[in-house]
């Protein structure tokens, strides 16, 4: 990582490359690649060398463009430059405030200090082998008393620009990080999530990791590129990171990327080529390296830190279990805005009957047809929600490991069965359901992985479809089906003729239709009746559409997901507190029903109600201690109302109100942290023919959450545009009950296909239907005192062919 110093004196054998093209300052943003390219610039700050762990250093410095521009804004001109390593130490020596740098070999990162200094939107980092920095200066005429003293200082310039040395890097057991402390680690990795958009500009990661010290360190990551992130495929493999600060949180040391963060990551099999996985151009990699994965391979291996199978292959996949699948993608097609289908091989063949998906033959990516041996082997994966803009961006061709796929079985329960099969047959769907619980996710393997060498050898054995005969069109229908969980039709076919949507006004005003920009100009307050059409809706992802509402104080909150809820029951099931049952509750066991033949059974501890024990309900209701979100959710299939405790000072109390108060069946019931005062109780049933939440959540001092719609419509007539908002009658709308949104897959998926019939996606303004609604204006204060006119859609509900519509089911 040299610093070379161009002065008088310091000889003609050093000088700035001539093939790189130089880059104004003004010019340079985040996407971008800048690899022969570099910036120019004179020193007008120099910060203090700054140590971040033994001999690595950090180094701040902000140059300003040597021409300014007139018409280029005094922020755009200057711009930080961050050294990291022996290029900020050298640089420390060499440079001076008023020397003018030249910079290749960087990055560029968004600055996080931009409204606080007023610099440029970005930062250039340097590190590393390729990052080199050109010192010029004029140095001063020599004074004709000490006629050595230009030698001394061309013989200084020598000596830094041959001051090449390679870093040496000090790594800390994660035993022994101090909160506050940059540096750097090795760690195993014993949890992952791919990365994720998050709600800014960045992409986030987290995992854990560990190392001989038995210390589990999790570590949350933000990078702007999905390729600057740990490229981790299992658990077990190995990760080197830089420049991590460790902070303390919930009494817990976490790791977070600072700026120069660089990392490594490395096959964790033992014997496996010791590898760096990395999209930097230039990373310090060395004997030592070597060593110390190697090292933690072999400790790994003695504590059983890797999966015993890692993967499983089509051939060994059972109902209802998550796995990882190792596979080729063969085809792709969209099925609607939250849904892609993917068609996968694995050279396997699954025993079981598999859902067959139809799909329009114009819209699938890659091969439509392929050979009825070939064919038996592909199996159809429906990706949805946040997987679904990774999965747009896969190519036939590429090697792909999908994390968490569930293989879920069904019959005449799972639509979508051809004609050639009997409703009697179970079909194996997979499904990469939305979020990221569980590592959840879709990785592009590199052709020089392990994994896909031996996936190569097992498609090879495989005849190509040219030496077999290809399906005809008629075979070809046989092959797909309707997914699961969504549909993308914007008519409904009916005894052969096709019928559009439409909408029903249900209130009993008497007024004529208004224009868009009529209703603008209107005062707040009225009722307006419109014919419109929707020309967009949020949230895109219409399970994000659903949430928990307060009557009384008013509040609306995100559903949790699973991951949040499964870590409050973890955290409750292992605390060993003392505690007393009330008097009016008997304690028991109860045995959680196993997940598969091979699992074994666990008894958990349970609370009954005296009354209703008395009465021969010992299914009506229990209290459940202990337990994980999995085996409470399994428990519920056999008692019509549980509630999950857990000992508290002595005593019994809820769970945290971040996780539900109770189940019923597959519904789940929240309260409202501000206005519950939980303790708990016996409820109150003498008399009262069915317990329902209502009685419930009074017995236990809870203020019960509604579950509702909300949503975001943008209308559009020949006038002008409008946004208004679809909630307190969201329910009429869809004729779905928000409640059941929440529970049941039927009632999610004829909320899609009503938006998708209402707005289709991809469609033209000419296929979408013209919408009669009645609308409500009123008025609301903002965050600033200022009135604001809103307006949401009421006494209205989509009409539906009859075909589709669905029907609550009946009540456990």
């Amino acid at each position: 990582m040299p610093v070379y110093v161009l002065s008088e004196g310091a000889g003609p054998h050093i000088q700035v490359p001539t093939d790189q093209t130089r880059i104004p300052i003004h010019l340079i943003t985040t996407k971008t690649d800048y690899s022969n390219k570099s910036v120019k610039g004179k020193v007008i700050c120099k910060g203090q060398l700054m140590s971040i762990a033994a001999d690595d250093f950090i180094l701040k410095t902000i140059i300003q463009e040597e021409n300014s521009q007139q018409n280029t804004s005094l922020q755009n001109q200057s711009i930080n430059i961050l050294l990291f390593g022996s290029l900020a130490k050298d640089f420390d020596k060499a440079g001076s405030q008023g020397d003018v740098v030249v910079a290749s070999g960087f990055t560029v990162a968004k600055s996080s200090t931009v409204h606080e200094d007023n610099l440029h939107h970005c930062n250039l980092l340097l590190s590393g082998d390729d990052a080199c920095l050109y010192v010029s200066r004029l140095l001063p005429p020599p004074d004709p008393k000490f006629p050595l003293a230009k030698k001394r200082s061309a013989a200084l310039s020598s000596e830094v620009s041959r001051n090449t040395k390679t870093p040496k890097y000090t790594y800390v057991g994660l035993g022994n990080l101090k909160a506050g402390s940059v540096t750097n680690v090795y760690g195993v990795v014993v949890f992952f999530k791919q990365p994720f958009k998050s709600r800014g500009t960045d992409y986030c990661s987290s995992l854990k990791i560990t190392d001989q010290s038995n210390e589990k360190i999790g570590c949350t990551l933000f990078c702007e590129k999905l390729e600057d992130h740990p490229q981790i495929f299992q658990i077990g493999d190995i990760v080197r990171m830089h420049r991590v600060k460790a902070q303390c949180f919930n009494n817990s040391i976490t790791l977070v990327n600072t700026f120069g963060f660089s990392v490594l990551t490395f096959d964790g099999g033992v014997g496996a080529a010791v590898e760096p996985r990395t999209s930097s151009r230039s990373f310090h990699f060395d004997q030592e390296t070597r060593n110390t994965v190697e090292g933690l391979r072999s400790w790994a291996a003695s504590q059983s830190l890797l999966p015993t199978v890692p993967t499983i292959p089509l051939s060994a996949v059972e109902p209802k279990v998550y796995f990882d699948l190792n596979c080729q993608l063969l085809a792709k097609a969209p099925i609607d805005t939250t849904c892609t289908l993917l068609r996968v091989w694995d050279g396997t063949k699954c025993p079981r009957t598999l859902l067959k998906v139809i799909v329009e033959e114009n819209v699938s990516e890659g091969p439509s047809v392929f050979s009825k041996k070939k064919e038996d082997l592909i199996a159809n994966i429906l990706i949805y929600d946040n997987h679904v803009e990774f999965a747009n961006q896969l190519k036939p061709g590429d090697f792909l490991r999908i994390y968490n796929l569930h293989a879920i079985s069904g019959s005449s329960k799972v639509p979508g069965l051809t004609s050639t099969q009997s409703e009697e047959v179970d079909h194996l769907a997979f499904h990469l359901h939305g979020g990221t619980a569980y590592g959840r996710g879709i990785r592009v393997l590199p052709e020089n992985s392990s994994d896909v060498q031996e996936l190569k050898r097992a498609l090879e054995a495989f005849p190509s479809d040219d030496a077999e005969d290809v399906l005809n069109d008629s075979e070809f229908c046989d092959i797909w089906s309707t997914p699961p969980e969504s549909l993308s039709l914007t008519e409904h076919c009916i005894d052969g003729e096709r019928a559009e949507c439409s909408t029903e006004r249900s209130c009993s005003h008497d007024l004529q239709p208004v224009t868009l920009s009529e209703l603008k100009r209107s005062e707040p307050g009225q009722i307006h009746h419109v014919t419109v059409q929707l020309r967009s809706y949020e949230p895109q992802r219409l399970h994000q559409a659903l949430k928990l509402y307060c009557s009384k104080c008013t509040s609306m909150l995100d559903v949790p997901d699973d991951e949040l809820v499964a870590g409050v029951f973890l955290k409750a099931s292992r605390d060993p507190g003392s505690w007393s049952p009330p008097l009016c509750l008997l304690s028991g066991k109860v045995d959680v029903p196993a997940d598969s033949a091979e699992s074994q059974k666990r008894a958990l501890s349970v609370h009954l109600s005296t009354q209703l024990m008395s009465e021969g309900k010992t299914k009506e209701l229990i209290f459940l201690r202990g337990s994980t979100l999995e085996e409470t959710c399994r428990l519920a299939a056999g008692y019509k109302n549980i509630i999950p405790v857990r000992p508290s000072g002595g005593h019994l109390a809820l769970l945290d109100m971040s996780a539900p108060f109770l189940f019923r069946g597959r519904k789940r019931y929240y309260g409202c942290e501000r206005c519950s005062r939980a303790t708990v109780r016996e409820p109150f049933a003498e008399g009262v023919e069915t317990i329902d939440e209502k009685i419930i959540a009074e017995a236990l001092g809870v203020q019960l959450l509604q579950y509702v719609l909300l949503m975001k419509l943008k209308l559009q007539d020949a006038t002008d545009t409008l946004e208004v908002f679809l909630w307190r009658d969201a329910e009429l709308f869809f004729s779905v009950k928000a409640e059941e949104a929440a529970a049941n897959q039927e009632a999610q998926k004829s909320i899609h296909q009503t938006m998708d019939a209402v707005c289709p996606p991809g469609g033209s303004e000419d296929g979408r239907p013209q919408l009669n609604l009645c609308l409500t204006a009123y008025q609301v204060t903002d965050d600033e005192g200022q009135n604001q006119t809103c307006y949401q859609i009421c006494n209205t509900s989509v009409i539906r062919p009859s075909s589709s519509s669905w029907s609550e089911p009946d009540p456990a």
